[in-house]
């Protein structure tokens, strides 16, 4: 609140008395009455800052919290405060605007270049993007992966030509030969932003609705460090997260998913700049796109601000953006109107999203912005020099933040130690071991044995964080000790996702993007087709996250056909860059998890039976990360056939071997197909020898198989809904079928030999 009666961002004429705490709480909607002790965390989790109890009486005025809490970043919001917008000078003004033009034809230049991309919405959000570059937020383009800087996401990935203007010109690592070459091959600028190719990108965006939902996992981190980290006058961690996002973003299904949670946790540090330009592809958002968004971010406890005029207003801008870093208790959407490619003479139409504007048409707006319509890719010094200063301001920032950790290193020593073991990446010492020590006595369901590692994982990794999309019970995966992450508790490990699967996917993408954390979650394994956008952009951007995919086939029973994955781990199997690790017992849960720490650039996916699985007597932990490896071999010379599986059919499939006396047989366990891929020939060769005929199961689909086996037990259909052994012998996943299928095989190769199914020109 300042000083004078006013408080930040709402005026209230004729009020005598300065607003209380309990006050403020009461005007919030939703469940804002704390006790002391929650109301202890979220200053915490807020400020960096406990204040003593006897400081903390419900008739506090917040002057006081602003004065004795907000500290150092009350110093960052003054950079942008309307006091300081309505004294610029004539010439500052003119600059500004001097500068946004030129985002506008830069950006609308390099998809000229390219005759590519879309120079729409660069030129509409060009003002947002300038307000937060060189007013608002924190960052250091020396040293992009400084932990406390500012996050930004640009939602619609579209709009890239708009971030790598704003990268160059600040001084990232972006050349201007890097924005000649957009959309080109092997270029830093590609056409929508990835994070794994250009410096300064957070998280790779295009699939609208992505990059929202990124931003809300971001947030989430940023509160779940800056409550286990920040201590009094020490706030280590207390950067904001700041989205560009336009009307397909708040389309999509996932951005409700992932904005409703962020409503309920209360991420006052998230702050999402709404592009309402009112177009899309087919027109305007008339055409189906009429909804009040406002009012549902309002529903989700979001504050929610207007913008008028977004193309010019630069001091609305900023005073929009302080009063919502002003409000710590809840997430803010600002609405800002703007017009689509604004400048050219196509502004304000469909024809301005997706297509280069024309020569004729950029000439022309060089020309009405003040540039030299015959020059391209040449910045004009003045607006070199303000960007710069820009960059340079967050590169002193960025140095007293160092001199602040130092100091925090040495009244706390063992959290700076952990803090940087964390953001190095660095896996505790003892992590592995301490899974290899873990022993099973009796058969479990794979889920249950899961549950049995991820609790002693998380008893020696205090950086895996996660939960369950409301299927706790049932994926197992709340851990001994957990406290739920809440609005009140940010300390808490334990994410409550809700049904939200999608952006319960791309929550944890966000989360790992930010660092110091590793992120699981969990649903049914069928369900993970809600996820698979989400998913696929682990992969795609190098995060490791940690998939826990429970009721992994038509074993699950009863739910019936709804429920039971059939094409789902095909699906997954095909994805680059994605594990899928199908345990087939308790020591194989344990080398899927040993893989999935060891693997944080590639997402794993961990399939788990609801079924019981037998502890199997050779199995291993360590050979899960061959892919594929031998449990039985026979005796008296090199194997007539070879039985493969995954899960819990390789129990199956040892009871069929057993019967099977009169041949000599070779049991093999494939818990990844992909880890058996990266293998040598050699290797390959003596889990499945060249001229043996292989029968596969998997109560999965069939397809895929035919890489590795001559013949599969698989799934060609849905399933059904019965008791699990009535559901499996119906689909012909017991020892008998399996024994008859193998007698089947072997006759057909009879006196011949059978094919190398992977030993290929094209592998």
């Amino acid at each position: 609140e300042r000083e004078g009666g006013r408080e930040r961002g709402r005026e209230r004429p004729g009020e005598k008395q300065p607003r209380t705490l309990s006050a403020y709480l009461a005007g919030l909607p939703g469940p804002r009455a704390l006790p002391n002790a929650a109301m202890d965390r979220v200053l915490q989790y807020n400020f960096g800052y406990l204040p003593p109890r006897s400081g903390l009486a419900s008739d506090l005025p917040l002057s006081h919290l602003a004065a004795d809490i907000l500290g150092p970043r009350s110093k960052k919001m003054k950079t942008a405060t309307p006091v300081e917008a309505q004294n610029n000078s004539g010439a500052k003004a003119a600059l500004e605007r001097r500068c946004v033009n030129y985002v506008r034809v830069l950006s609308a230049e390099m998809v000229q270049a390219a005759n590519s991309g879309h120079p729409g919405a660069p030129m509409g959000c060009a003002p947002m993007a300038h307000v937060l570059w060189t007013s608002v937020m924190s960052y250091d383009p020396k040293d992009p992966r400084w932990p406390n800087r500012d996050r930004f996401v640009l939602s619609n990935g579209h709009a890239c030509a708009l971030l790598y203007s704003m990268l160059h010109l600040t001084g990232y690592d972006v050349s201007i030969d890097d924005l000649k070459k957009f959309r080109q091959l092997d270029s830093l600028t590609p056409g929508h932003p990835e994070n794994v190719v250009t410096p300064g990108v957070e998280v790779s965006t295009g699939p609208l609705g992505q990059g929202i939902s990124n931003g809300v996992g971001l947030a989430m981190a940023q509160a779940h460090l800056g409550a286990t980290f920040n201590r009094e006058g020490f706030s280590i961690i207390d950067n904001f997260t700041f989205v560009i996002c336009g009307d397909g973003c708040m389309q999509e299904g996932i951005s409700s998913e992932a904005c409703s949670l962020a409503g309920h946790l209360g991420l006052g540090r998230l702050i999402v700049l709404y592009d309402d330009n009112k177009i899309q592809i087919d027109g305007s958002t008339s055409l189906a796109f009429t909804e009040d968004v406002g009012k549902r971010y309002e529903s989700y406890g979001w504050q929610v601000l207007t913008v008028h005029d977004g193309d010019s207003s630069l001091e609305s801008l900023r005073i929009a953006i302080e009063r919502a870093q002003a409000d710590l208790f809840r997430p803010t959407l600002i609405k800002v109107s703007t017009t689509i490619g604004f400048g050219s003479a196509k502004q304000g139409t469909a024809g301005v999203h997706g297509a280069p504007i024309g020569h004729a048409d950029l000439a022309a707006m060089k020309t009405s912005f003040g540039f030299d319509e015959k020059e391209s890719f040449v910045v004009p010094d003045d607006v070199q020099q303000a960007f710069r200063a820009a960059g340079a301001a967050g590169t002193a920032k960025h140095a007293a933040w160092k001199a602040l950790l130092a100091g925090y290193a040495l009244k706390y020593p063992e959290l700076a130690a952990e803090f940087e073991r964390r953001r190095t990446g660095a896996l505790p010492t003892g992590w592995r071991e301490a899974l290899s020590q873990i022993t099973f006595d009796k058969p479990l369901a794979t889920r249950q044995s899961s549950q049995v590692v991820l609790n002693k994982l998380c008893e020696v990794m205090p950086e895996l964080v996660g939960g369950s999309a409301d299927l706790t019970p049932s994926n197992l995966t709340k851990f001994k000790g957990a406290a739920d992450f809440q609005a009140a508790s940010p300390e808490g490990r334990y994410i409550r996702f809700g049904v939200r699967e999608h952006a319960m996917a791309a929550l944890c993408n966000g989360m790992l993007a930010y660092g110091f954390l590793r992120p699981f979650c969990a649903t049914f394994l069928n369900f993970f087709g809600y996820a698979a956008g989400a998913v696929r952009v682990s992969a795609l951007s190098h995060f490791g996250v940690i998939y826990i995919a429970t009721h992994d086939s038509i074993g699950l029973g009863e739910d019936g056909p709804t429920h039971q994955p059939i094409e789902a781990l095909l699906h997954l199997r095909a994805t680059p860059n994605l594990l899928t690790i199908r345990p087939a017992d308790a020591k194989e849960v344990v080398g899927a998890y040993m893989i999935a720490m060891d693997k944080s650039t590639t997402p794993t996916v961990i399939a788990l039976s609801r079924q019981g699985c037998a502890n199997l007597a050779a199995s291993s932990a360590e050979k899960v990360a061959q892919g594929a490896y031998v449990l039985a071999a026979p005796t008296g010379g090199p194997p007539q056939l070879v039985l493969i599986g995954t899960g819990s059919e390789v129990q199956t499939l040892e009871a069929a071997m057993n019967q099977l006396s009169d041949v000599r047989v070779q049991l093999v366990s494939m818990p990844c197909w992909e880890l058996f891929d990266e293998q040598t020939l050699e290797y390959k060769r003596s889990v499945l020898p060249p001229g043996v005929p292989i029968l596969a199961m998997e109560a999965l689909s069939s397809e895929g198989w035919c890489k590795y086996a001559h013949a599969v037990i698989g799934m060609r259909s849905f399933g059904c809904s019965a008791p699990a052994k009535e559901v499996q012998k119906r689909f012909g996943f017991t020892p008998e079928n399996a024994v008859q299928k193998a007698r089947d095989l072997l006759k057909f190769y009879d006196n011949k030999p059978a094919p190398c199914l992977y030993d290929r020109a094209d592998n």
